[in-house]
C-alpha cells in the first residue's frame, strides 16, 4: 500500500454486490471487475462484496455495469454501496518503510492478519522462525483430536456398549498412529498455510525476528522497516516451579501427541481442558490415569452439577481423581516419576507412575523479541500490554492470537488477527466482541459453554431464570446410552434474553454452536420454545433446556 499522498498511487477500493451465493458467483464478479479497470479483485460471496485496486481518480460506473451484465438467469448481480478504504493511518507516514505490516508469527492469526492485510492492498512481510501453521494444526487442536478421535474408536472397540454388538480391540499401535497423524498434519499444514503463501503473494521469512527499535526489526542481518507490526508468535505449554521437575523426564501437551507406546500409568498435573481430553484419551488407550490438581472441585467456571458428572463419566472409565492436593515436588524413581503431594489436612502423599504429563498452562512466546527495543511494555502475566484495540504501548504495534493470553482457541486467534490488521492498517479502532466465545472439551461425553454462567450473570446485575434439560430426557442421549450430563441454560428473567449455555452431552460441540448463535444475537427463551428442533439431536436438548425453565421437560411427550 503506498502512502495515499502520493497521486499514482492505487487506493483499495471495496464495493458491494447483492445476489452473489456460491464462488462462482465470485468468479463471475471478478472477472467482471478486472475487464473494467479493477485490479487484483477478490470477491467474497458470503459477505457480499468485492475489494479492489484502483487509481484515486477512477470511474466507477463501468465496474458497476460490469457487474451487472454478468449476471445470468440464476444470478442478479446488483452494486450496491462503494467504499474508498483509508490508508495506513499512524504519525509518519513513513515512505520508506519496506512493508506496510510486519506480521511476527506464521499461525492462525498471523494468516488471517496477512489475508485480510492483502485484500486491503497492503504490502505484507511474515516472519516465521518454525514451521508454518502455528499450534492448531502442528501440535494442537488436529493431532490432539486425531488422537482422541482414534482413542475413542479403541474405547467402543473394546467396551460392549450395545448387548447385540459383539467386538473385541486386538492391539493399539501408538506408532503407526502418529504417522498417519503426521500425514495428516503435513497436508493441511500444506493446504491451509503453504499453498497460501503464494496465492496471496506477501513475502515470507524464515528466521528470528528482533526488534532493534520501535519501528525496525532485524531477521539475520537483514533489517526491516514497517509502517505497523503485528505479534502473533502463540504460547508455549508453561511449567510449574515445582522442585525436581527439571531433572525429571516429563510430557507435556506436545510432546504427548509424539509418543508411539502407550504408558502402563500416567500421572497428569492439571485439570483443565488439555489434561481431561489427553487424560481420557490415554486412559481408553490403556493407561491407567490419574489427574491431579489444586483446586478441590473440578473446573470451577463450570455449573457444579455438569463438573460433577463429568468426573463421573471419566471415573466410570477408570480415572482416578486427586483434587484438592498441593503439589510439593517431583522425583525419579526407578519405572516411572513419583510425585508428592500435600493433602488438605496437611498429609504427605506420594503418587507413582511411568510417566508424568504436565498440563499447568501457556505462556507467551515473546522472550526472543526484545519488546524493550521497540517500547512495548508487557503485562504481569508475560504478554505485551494491550488496550481494547489489540494495540501494544507502541502504536505501531498490535498483537493477536495465543500470545495475548486471551481466550486460547484458533477461532478468537484468527478474529483477532483480522481486526488488529484493520486497525493498525486503516486506523479504525474495532474491538473484538468476547461475550459470545463457544469453548469445547473433546472429552467423551463432550462439555461446551458460551456466553455468562449464572454466577457471572447474577454479580452483573442479572435477574436470572434457568432451565436444565437432563440427558434423561435428551432422546438422542438414550440411544447413545449416554447418562451423564444435559443442557443447562442462563436467561435474563424479565427479557427472557439467553445469557449463557452449557451443555455435556455426546455431541455438546455441535450443540453450542446453536447456543452461541442464540446469545451472539440475543435470542430469547421463547424464541428456542417456538423453532423447531430436529428429532433425534443433542441439539434438540437446547429447546428442551428453554421450556425447563418453566415445565419439566420429564413431562412431555416427543417433540411437544
Amino acid at each position: 500500500m503506498t502512502p495515499a499522498n502520493h497521486e499514482s498511487a492505487l487506493v483499495t477500493y471495496e464495493l458491494d454486490v447483492e445476489g452473489m451465493t456460491c464462488r462462482d458467483c465470485e468468479r463471475h464478479v471478478e472477472t467482471a471487475v478486472e475487464a473494467s479497470g479493477g485490479i487484483e479483485p477478490r470477491a467474497d460471496w458470503r459477505r457480499r462484496r468485492v475489494r479492489f485496486a484502483a487509481p484515486p481518480t477512477f470511474d466507477p460506473q463501468p465496474v458497476f455495469a460490469a457487474i451487472r451484465a454478468a449476471s445470468g438467469q440464476l444470478h442478479r448481480y446488483e452494486p450496491g454501496q462503494l467504499r474508498r478504504l483509508a490508508p495506513v493511518q499512524l504519525d509518519d507516514e513513513s515512505p520508506d518503510a519496506d512493508a506496510d505490516l510486519v506480521i511476527i508469527g506464521g499461525g492462525s492469526a498471523a494468516f488471517a492478519a496477512a489475508i485480510e492485510a492483502h485484500q486491503l492492498g497492503a504490502r505484507v512481510i511474515m516472519i516465521e522462525r518454525g514451521t508454518l501453521g502455528g499450534t492448531c494444526v502442528n501440535i494442537g487442536c488436529v493431532p490432539s483430536k486425531f488422537l482422541l478421535r482414534a482413542a475413542e474408536v479403541a474405547h467402543l472397540a473394546a467396551t460392549r456398549r450395545y448387548r447385540g454388538i459383539r467386538s473385541q480391540l486386538e492391539a493399539v499401535d501408538l506408532a503407526a498412529h502418529v504417522a498417519q497423524k503426521q500425514d495428516l498434519i503435513a497436508a493441511l499444514r500444506r493446504e491451509k498455510y503453504e499453498e497460501l503463501v503464494d496465492y496471496y503473494g506477501w513475502e515470507l521469512l524464515h528466521g528470528t525476528a528482533r526488534f532493534v527499535d520501535p519501528q525496525t526489526i532485524a531477521v539475520g542481518d537483514r533489517l526491516i522497516r514497517a509502517r505497523a507490526f503485528l505479534i502473533a508468535t502463540g504460547a508455549s505449554p508453561a511449567l510449574p516451579p515445582l522442585p525436581g521437575l527439571a531433572e525429571t523426564p516429563f510430557l507435556t501437551s506436545t510432546s504427548a501427541l509424539d509418543l508411539e507406546r502407550v504408558p502402563t500409568s500416567l500421572l497428569v498435573l492439571g485439570a483443565g481442558y488439555v489434561a481431561l481430553e489427553l487424560g481420557q484419551a490415554f486412559q481408553r488407550l490403556g493407561s491407567r490415569v490419574t489427574l491431579v490438581q489444586r483446586r478441590a472441585r473440578l473446573l470451577p467456571e463450570i455449573e457444579l452439577k455438569l463438573a460433577e458428572q463429568l468426573q463421573q463419566a471419566l471415573a466410570a472409565e477408570g480415572i482416578r481423581f486427586r483434587l484438592g492436593v498441593l503439589p510439593q515436588r517431583v522425583e525419579r524413581v526407578p519405572g516411572g516419576v513419583r510425585l508428592i503431594v500435600q493433602t488438605s489436612d496437611g498429609r504427605e502423599e506420594a503418587l507413582e507412575a511411568e510417566t508424568l504429563l504436565v498440563a499447568t498452562g501457556r505462556r507467551p512466546n515473546v522472550d526472543d523479541l526484545d519488546l524493550a527495543a521497540a517500547g512495548v511494555e508487557l503485562d504481569a502475566r508475560g504478554a505485551p500490554r494491550l488496550d481494547p484495540t489489540l494495540r501494544t504501548t507502541n502504536p505501531r504495534i498490535y498483537a493477536a492470537g495465543d500470545v495475548t493470553l486471551g481466550p486460547q482457541f484458533v477461532y478468537v486467534a484468527a478474529a483477532q488477527g483480522r481486526l488488529a490488521a484493520r486497525n493498525a492498517l486503516l486506523g479504525e479502532q474495532q474491538i473484538l466482541r468476547l461475550d459470545a466465545v463457544p469453548a469445547v472439551i473433546f472429552t467423551q461425553p463432550q462439555l461446551a459453554s458460551v456466553g455468562l454462567t449464572r454466577a457471572d450473570a447474577e454479580a452483573r446485575g442479572h435477574r436470572v431464570v434457568t432451565g436444565f434439560a437432563p440427558a434423561s430426557v435428551i432422546a438422542r442421549e438414550r440411544v447413545e446410552l449416554q447418562p451423564f450430563g444435559g443442557v443447562f441454560l442462563v436467561a435474563d428473567a424479565e427479557s427472557g434474553r439467553i445469557l449463557g449455555v452449557q451443555a455435556l452431552a455426546s455431541a455438546a460441540g455441535e450443540l453450542i454452536e446453536a447456543a452461541t448463535l442464540a446469545v451472539h444475537a440475543g435470542l430469547t427463551l421463547a424464541d428456542l420454545r417456538e423453532h423447531l428442533a430436529p428429532y433425534l439431536t443433542v441439539g434438540e436438548g437446547l429447546r428442551l433446556a428453554a421450556l425447563a425453565v418453566e415445565q419439566d421437560p420429564a413431562r412431555l411427550s416427543c417433540c411437544a
